[in-house]
């Protein structure tokens, strides 16, 4: 099932992520990515203008016949024309990736739809769409019960949100099904938790030891049930039919031969042991003060 996987490029444009090694992606190693997911149906990349020099590297590869999902960042405070802005944010993303058009623009820092200049932006938005230099709108959140407001003030064709083993608020939030019911795409990414997920024990970094217990309850499962933590985490996100892209980083071909394989199999349904509402270990941008 390939094709309900979507590339992540943040790795190609910079250094990305709490498991990267290698640094940022070098553009022949990206060229040989793209080949290699096209070739197993994936249609999607997904990407932002804050990503580095990411948008600039496809661009100068082959954009034909991807769908490409990029993203707006934060308006600055000292904007005077927020519809001028916008327009410019998404020119520049459209010249430096190549393309004619956007299959869709998310929303990076929703929270400032209700801010004084909230409507301005949605407004721009939508006229961007009118005029079929996007084809969907959404958001891309940390927390589902964000949805709530968000869903009250801009109709959302796709939302982005994080899901993994430790992380299920899109789940028992009852969002997946409502947005589901709703026809609005979910996007899902972090499904490694920027790799936490995937390392052996014992080598994730420092700070994470506060979570030894869970670190130990996770390999002992993996051990007892015989998979790999790459399949657990893949099979266990796709065991939910309501999600229809998985947003996946990746940093060599092998990796993707890798992750392509990993998707095979039975389902994971994965016990409820693991799933954790301490934002201190779900949300990245914590990291640091964690």
């Amino acid at each position: 099932m390939p094709s309900k996987l979507a590339i992540g490029t943040a790795q190609f444009g910079s250094v990305y992520g709490v498991a990267n090694k290698a640094g940022c992606v070098a553009e022949d190693e990206v060229h040989r990515i793209l080949v290699k997911a096209k070739q197993e149906g994936i249609d999607m990349l997904d990407t932002a203008s804050g990503y580095g020099k990411s948008e600039t590297v496809l661009g100068r590869d082959s954009t034909n016949g991807w769908k490409i999902v990029s993203k707006l960042g934060a308006l600055p405070g000292e904007c005077v024309n927020v519809k001028e802005w916008v327009v410019d944010q998404v020119e520049g993303s459209l010249r430096r990736l190549n393309v004619s058009s956007l299959y869709a623009l998310l929303i990076h820092n929703p929270d400032q739809l209700f801010e004084s200049r909230g409507r301005e932006i949605i407004s721009a938005l939508q006229a961007l769409k009118s005029a079929g230099l996007v084809k969907k709108l959404g958001v891309s959140i940390y927390d589902s019960l964000d949805l709530e407001a968000i869903s009250t003030v801009i109709k959302l064709d796709i939302v982005q949100a994080p899901l993994n083993a430790l992380d299920s608020r899109l789940i028992d939030s009852g969002w997946s099904q409502r947005l589901f019911r709703q026809g609005v795409e979910i996007h899902v990414r972090s499904v490694f938790l920027q790799g936490l997920l995937l390392m052996k024990a014992g080598s994730r970094p420092e700070k994470f030891q506060k979570w030894s217990n869970l670190w130990a309850m996770w390999h002992e499962w993996l051990r007892a049930n015989e998979v790999t933590p790459l399949q657990a985490c893949l099979r266990h996100v796709l065991s939910f039919p309501e999600i229809s892209k998985i947003v996946v980083g990746v940093e060599s071909v092998n990796q993707l031969d890798e992750i392509c394989a990993a998707i095979h199999g039975a389902p994971v349904d994965l016990p409820p042991l693991f799933r954790s509402n301490d934002k201190e270990l779900l949300d990245p941008f914590r990291w640091n003060t964690a």
